[in-house]
């Protein structure tokens, strides 16, 4: 006789997905309830691949470093498949039971390296590679001096004396007039007041 189950598979699904909520909480718990508290400077400092972290947090990153990580993440993934392939291809048992197991294996491995290559290049040809830089361009100003003004004055030469520690420099002479020190009065008068009792 067959026996119906009384769960169906999205209960299945909800049981395991409970059950991975439950597993992270202890976790957490026993992270909590085991883990030494003894938090100091050091402790309590960002880290950052070993680097010293110096001013706020809060500072905007160039989007070519998220950009970037992608792509290198994305490649890594993909590469990692190739173990497995390399390891059932290396199998000699599979390859003397048919030895199109053998060929098959080889191709799919290239139609694979072959969509890596693709996507690299298409990568590399949309620029998502290059670092940004700078577009050049003349700043606008409101000003009334027309362009020409700037070029003529920034293509003039101009003469410039040698320097050299040895030369000295004429200095103006200082006249000095003394004043005598009884002319000089304070800028203000201090008043004192008793602090009220």
């Amino acid at each position: 006789m067959d026996e119906t189950s009384q769960l169906s598979e999205f209960g299945k699904i909800f049981i395991y997905l409970i059950m991975g909520v439950l597993f992270v909480l202890f976790t957490f718990f026993m992270g909590k309830l085991v883990a030494l508290k003894k938090p100091n400077p050091e402790k309590l400092a960002s880290y950052e691949c070993g680097e010293e972290p110096v001013g706020n947090s809060w500072i905007q990153f160039n989007s070519r470093f998220y950009v970037i990580a992608l792509v290198f993440l994305l490649f890594d993934v993909e590469l990692a498949f190739i173990f497995p392939w390399a390891t059932v291809f290396s199998q000699q048992e599979l390859i003397n039971i048919d030895p199109y197991w053998g060929w098959l294996s080889l191709i799919e491995m290239f139609i694979f390296v072959g969509i890596l290559l693709i996507g690299l290049v298409y990568v590399w040809k949309k620029g998502d590679l290059n670092w940004i830089r700078p577009e050049q361009y003349s700043p606008i100003s409101p000003s009334k001096i027309p362009p020409s003004a700037y070029k003529a004055l920034n293509a003039e030469t101009y003469q410039t004396k040698l320097f050299s520690i040895d030369s000295e420099i004429p200095m103006p002479e200082k006249v000095l007039t003394e004043s005598p020190l009884s002319s000089i009065k304070p800028g203000f008068i201090p008043k004192f007041k008793r602090p009220a009792l």
